[in-house]
């Protein structure tokens, strides 16, 4: 081990002993740009940490403040420059955000050597060859199969998936010849290439750009073979909005994909959700006086999505979390009561399940009002269910105060409920000389 990179350590575990995370960058990759640096004079770390600058500042006085986009601080120690860099503390992240991290300093260590890896696009990580087995270089600004796109792709059909992964992750155009090659081998593409490797491919592109991947299968007509009830919801139409009139469901689910990342960024299995989640619509639709309807179709989404999940050899973990996804994600779509607010906060994903419905909701340009109104009463979920009602109803108030009914008597048993929340109220008999030293207080008897 070279002796930056035990400094880089020292100063980590120096870090953690303060009970913050620290960790060197990419740790393989910057041990072998050490060991093949040409210039030992000039040398430099990565460190990835929790702490701020003022914390680190703490720890280290040499500390120094530094000008580059996402470094938190550098310090000059023995002839090396260590650069610090925020750490990814959100629990929902890629863990190859931690493991294969590259930081822009490592990326142009590697431009200049020509080994950019796919990592840096994508949040899986595929082979390093895969960018040159039957591909072009992307720097002619588009997507192209090399030679004659219809004689390579007889060698290896799952090129024609692969290339429109590349295409959806790097929002490429695929070169015109190279996309009717694929086309015309969409058939081949389905009978040669096994089920698991299909939706290797699917799992290798970014949250963020699923819909078009599955946009690109869809115009290609692969879809309609690896997932024929996806694609029949072209078939299938539904009343966006008053002002908008009809659209396809399949054009919703797409738009509902496009828009669930804006919130939940990098979440691949709740996009995945988002595509299966009107896909009970194709079961459940009915057109009846003008109108279509589509009743329970997140309870049947749910059945029809766990026998697809199981066609496409989905690990079953991950088939209940996104069967229970669509099966829930209609909840939040009406105004919720109190009961049903914590019947949908004692689901796991209950966050997920609300990003779905603010997806819903931006692609058809709907209304939030019953979106808006369950947020701002959420908090009430965390309420002891006892606290919610107040111990004397409207007819006790009356006794007590002497009041005739009225909307008096609902403004008291409202200033209640508030007390017992607060815990100035507690039994019965104090409920009784709260709502007496209310009236007289506010001059209501």
């Amino acid at each position: 081990m070279s002796q930056p990179f035990k400094d880089a350590v020292s100063l980590c575990k120096s870090i953690m002993r303060n009970g913050y995370d620290a960790y060197v960058i990419n740790a393989r990759l910057q041990k072998t740009v050490l060991a093949e640096a040409a210039d030992k004079d000039v040398l430099a770390m990565d460190i990835s940490t929790e702490l701020d600058f003022d914390g680190l500042k703490r720890l280290f006085p040499n500390l120094e403040t530094c000008t580059e986009q996402g470094v938190t601080g550098l310090i000059h120690q023995s002839g090396v420059t260590f650069y610090f860099h925020p750490a990814s503390v959100d629990d929902g992240g890629h863990p190859e955000e931690c493991v294969t991290r590259l930081t822009p300093r490592l990326l142009k260590v590697l431009e200049q050597k020509g080994e950019i890896p796919l990592s840096a696009a994508c949040p899986y990580l595929p082979s390093p060859q895969e960018q040159d087995h039957g591909l072009a270089g992307f720097d002619e600004g588009m997507v192209r199969i090399k030679g004659f796109p219809d004689q390579v792709l007889k060698q290896d059909y799952l090129l024609a998936v692969r290339a429109m992964r590349f295409s959806a992750n790097y929002h490429l155009p695929i070169e015109p010849n190279t996309w009717l090659a694929i086309i015309r081998g969409a058939r081949r593409v389905l009978d040669y290439c096994p089920v698991a490797d299909i939706m290797d491919e699917f799992r290798k592109v970014e949250a963020e750009n699923l819909w078009q991947f599955v946009q690109l299968l869809f115009e290609c007509q692969i879809l309609h073979g690896l997932l024929p009830e996806i694609a029949a919801l072209s078939r299938v139409k539904q009343i966006k909005n008053p002002e908008e009139g009809e659209e396809t469901v399949f054009i919703h689910t797409l738009n509902v994909m496009r828009h669930y990342p804006e919130v939940l960024p990098y979440d691949w299995y709740g996009t995945i959700a988002c595509m299966f989640h009107d896909v009970g619509k194709l079961y459940t639709a009915e057109y009846s006086d003008g109108q279509w309807s589509f009743l329970q179709h997140h309870r049947v989404g749910a059945k029809v999505t766990r026998k697809i999940l199981n066609r496409l050899h989905f690990p079953p973990e991950d088939i209940d979390l996104i069967c229970t996804l669509v099966r829930d994600h209609m909840r939040p779509h009406f105004m919720l009561t109190d009961k049903g607010m914590r019947r949908l906060k004692a689901i796991d994903e209950y966050p997920r399940i609300l990003e779905m419905v603010r997806a819903d909701i931006k692609a058809r340009n709907g209304s939030y009002r019953e979106f808006n109104h369950n947020l701002k009463m959420f908090e009430r979920a965390d309420t002891p269910e006892e606290a919610l009602e107040p111990l004397l109803n409207g007819r006790d108030i009356m006794q007590a105060t002497g009041l005739n009914p009225g909307p008096t008597v609902g403004i008291i048993r409202d200033e209640l409920l508030k007390a017992q929340i607060a815990g100035d109220v507690t039994n019965l008999d104090e409920a009784k000389a709260f709502v007496k030293r209310y009236a007289q207080e506010e001059r209501l008897v």
